[in-house]
């Protein structure tokens, strides 16, 4: 994860973003093919499926297995023209008969991750899947069994080749997942660039520091504002929010799900756009205003002969700068509005909120 300043981009209408799949469908196709082949003998490819708002992809098999008491098949994950970390990864489920009157039971194989830590949909202990997959399998399972007469009694293990380590590149460890990834989704679609994975995984990890009782909790917008935060207050992995640059989605979810104390730490860059009232702070749906700098700079007492380096400057960094060679104290100007952002957007609710501001190495430019 990295802090770039805001550079000035030129948007041009693109062609239209192919939208793919999430693991939890992926992993519903692939348990609809194994149960069928566990009671025919004979693999469905390829697959498929109705998603909850009525969408029927159908997804190729990339493997099949049937053996003695098990089938297992295997579909690679299509995430479409979303940056998914799990896009590319393959998605298997082997499904097993289970003793009788025992349902059907989830199990985590190779790279798919355990629950150990409360405040999760699913309880500690349980495989990492969630529970809209969860419904999703259930429900299809229950409709073949029925099907050929036979109850829905079986287990359930969906497997990730790697998963250990795309989940190292995941917020999972810090929620208390161990082992792999998480099998995800609520519409069985993955829309491109909606970044609802991410949001998702704030979320979570608020609950995560609620269950725990933790009244702290850290959100940076980067790497590097997290390491200078960390510095100064040590939190437990499970009190440190990866926000990048969704605001908006920790404070939002804070609103209705309020932790005492939140450290809102991120570059000047990234603060600046916070502090004009941005709540989305990635640089194609957000840039810094060189007015606005201007205007909050001439308030500090900043000479006329300014306005126009400042109002033709190309990025944020070279307005602080430049107003750091006749110590301004701009940055801490900045931490002001953006906390004053923060609070508007919270309503009211009781989360005391502090602003770390850091340049690109990690020095602390304002604390508020």
């Amino acid at each position: 994860m990295t802090e770039p300043d805001n550079e000035h981009e030129e948007h041009t209408d693109a062609p239209a973003l192919r939208k793919g799949w999430t693991t939890g469908a992926c992993a519903t196709a692939a348990t609809k093919s194994a149960l069928t082949a566990l009671i025919t003998g004979e693999f469905i490819d390829p697959v498929g499926i109705i998603l909850p708002k009525g969408e029927v992809p159908f997804f190729p098999l990339v493997l099949e297995s049937l053996g003695d008491g098990y089938a297992m098949a295997g579909i690679v994950k299509d995430a479409g023209d979303d940056p998914d970390i799990t896009h590319g990864a393959t998605i298997i489920s082997t499904v097993f008969p289970a003793p009788p009157g025992t349902g059907i039971i989830f199990q985590a194989g190779d790279g798919v991750g355990t629950v150990t830590r409360p405040g999760l949909p699913i309880p500690p202990g349980e495989a990492a899947i969630n529970p809209v997959p969860r419904k999703m399998m259930t429900e299809i399972c229950e409709e073949i069994c029925a099907q050929y007469g036979l109850p829905a009694d079986l287990v359930i293990m969906i497997s990730v080749p790697d998963g250990e380590e795309i989940a190292k590149k995941t917020w999972n460890p810090r929620l208390g997942i161990v082992g792999g990834i998480s099998i995800l989704g609520t519409t069985g679609v993955v829309n491109p660039f909606s970044c609802s994975a991410w949001i998702h995984s704030i979320h979570r990890g608020i609950d995560v520091a609620r269950a725990e009782k933790q009244n702290h909790v850290l959100a940076a917008t980067g790497s590097t504002s997290e390491t200078a935060a960390q510095e100064i207050y040590n939190l437990p992995d499970f009190a440190i929010l990866d926000m990048g640059d969704f605001a908006g989605g920790v404070l939002k979810y804070l609103r209705n799900h309020p932790i005492d104390k939140l450290t809102l730490a991120g570059g000047f860059a990234k603060l600046t756009k916070l502090a004009q009232g941005a709540l989305d702070l990635h640089s194609a749906r957000s840039q810094v205003d060189m007015g606005f700098l201007w205007e909050t700079a001439k308030a500090l007492g900043a000479p006329d002969d300014m306005r126009e380096m400042i109002l033709s400057a190309n990025t944020a960094l070279e307005v602080l700068e430049m107003t750091q060679k006749i110590d301004l104290g701009l940055p801490l100007a900045i931490a002001k509005k953006a906390q004053q952002t923060a609070l508007n957007t919270l309503r009211g609710a009781p989360v005391d909120v502090e602003i770390i501001v850091t340049d690109r190495k990690g020095t602390i430019l304002a604390r508020l």
